[in-house]
């Protein structure tokens, strides 16, 4: 049997790879555009776990290639180092360790000298967390908890305002989990990131495909007040069903102003269960903190007149198929998905679970509440109401 012959990619192909991976494209899709398999495009990535890697640069203080080559031809010429390097502008010392490293003054090559020294530059800057254990076991542990990176950067510049050894970027520990050469935290711990893949890629937007049916007498989004849409007062919410096998769901809850998460246990997705639920909700806030409430145009919101008349909260709704008009919501439905993955069975999930895992979401400190966590936010604003 005749052995496939290896196809290598030039460097230009390699960047047209990381181009579009950046993208958003998948392994397949860039696979086809260079006649490869997506297992190819995937060697290329995930050396350096599909983050890219930095550009390598020469530092100015290095002799060029052009420097190397005038110390060869020198060199052919019978002139002394010094001599060189009075030529060059460099110390003579320079020259020197250039030639003794590199064949001595008989076997100096310089394009053969220029590459050596391109392979000894590399060497890989040390990894913080690999550098301060403190710092790593902190990390550690709030990844264990279903922390982001980001989460855990941001919070630590709190939690260690001036301690330079216990800050870290997110970057650093994306990369750290991904690029296993770094050798300082374990692979076994990208299972608790929001999103579990063998190599990192870029965000994708999601949104449903269809409008889940027509509601009567509703009220669009674009009637919403202004203080609602800039999340300057509290007590606005978005809304929405996370849908798991066996026609099980929950209703979600995310308040704007804070982005507290409240979770609701709901048997059916009809309507009746579905609006019933949140009234029973909507019980439990003050009036001041649940002012109005923005749900798709999902079927199971047919019934929205008598939530608004039992608890007097007006509703909106988005444009069809436009999910981004919930962003707060979206948000924590896909970090729902870490606790509750696509295709679990949510009728078996208690209430007291769910109110375990949004007490988990509200506990997290969030980068645009600037590091402060929901729960802090939130009891904030009920003490305000008192």
């Amino acid at each position: 049997m005749k052995q496939r012959t290896r196809i290598y990619s030039t460097e230009t192909q390699k960047a047209q790879m990381w181009d579009r991976w950046e993208r958003g494209e998948s392994l397949n899709a860039i696979g086809r555009l260079f006649d490869r398999s997506s297992s190819s495009i995937f060697g290329v990535l995930s050396p350096s776990g599909g983050i890219r890697p930095r550009e390598r640069k020469r530092s100015p203080l290095a002799l060029s290639l052009q420097e190397r080559e005038e110390i060869s031809r020198g060199l052919v010429a019978h002139l002394y180092l010094r001599t060189i390097a009075t030529q060059l502008g460099r110390a003579p010392s320079t020259i020197s360790r250039e030639v003794n490293r590199n064949g001595g003054l008989g076997q100096y090559r310089a394009n053969e000298a220029d590459k050596a020294a391109w392979n000894r530059a590399h060497r890989p800057k040390p990894c913080k967390l690999k550098m301060y254990p403190s710092l790593r076991r902190v990390v550690v542990h709030k990844l264990r908890g279903h922390w982001a990176p980001e989460q855990i950067a941001g919070w630590l510049k709190r939690a260690y305002a001036g301690d330079e050894t216990m800050q870290v970027s997110h970057e650093t520990i994306y990369k750290s989990l991904f690029i296993q050469a770094r050798g300082a935290l374990k692979k076994e711990l990208l299972q608790h990131l929001r999103r579990t893949r063998a190599i990192r890629r870029s965000r994708h937007h999601t949104q449903k495909a269809d409008d889940h049916g027509r509601i009567l007498d509703t009220v669009s989004i674009s009637e919403r007040p202004a203080s609602v849409e800039d999340r300057a007062e509290p007590g606005h919410w978005e809304g929405d069903l996370v849908i798991g096998s066996n026609n099980s769901q929950i209703a979600t809850l995310v308040e704007r102003h804070t982005r507290y998460v409240m979770l609701a246990k709901v048997k059916s997705k009809d309507s009746e269960t579905v609006i019933n639920a949140l009234i029973k909700q909507a019980h439990k806030l003050p009036r001041e903190l649940y002012k109005s409430l923005t749900w798709d145009r999902g079927s199971e919101m047919a019934e929205h007149k008598r939530f608004s008349l039992d608890t007097n909260i007006k509703v909106y709704f988005c444009d069809p198929q436009s999910p981004w008009q919930r962003g707060s919501n979206e948000n924590t439905n896909g970090l729902l998905r870490q606790y509750f993955p696509k295709g679990m069975d949510l009728s078996e999930v208690s209430q007291n679970k769910l109110n375990a895992v949004a007490r988990q979401l509200n506990e997290r400190p969030r980068k645009t509440l600037d590091y402060e966590t929901p729960a802090e936010r939130f009891n904030a604003c009920v003490a305000s109401t008192g």
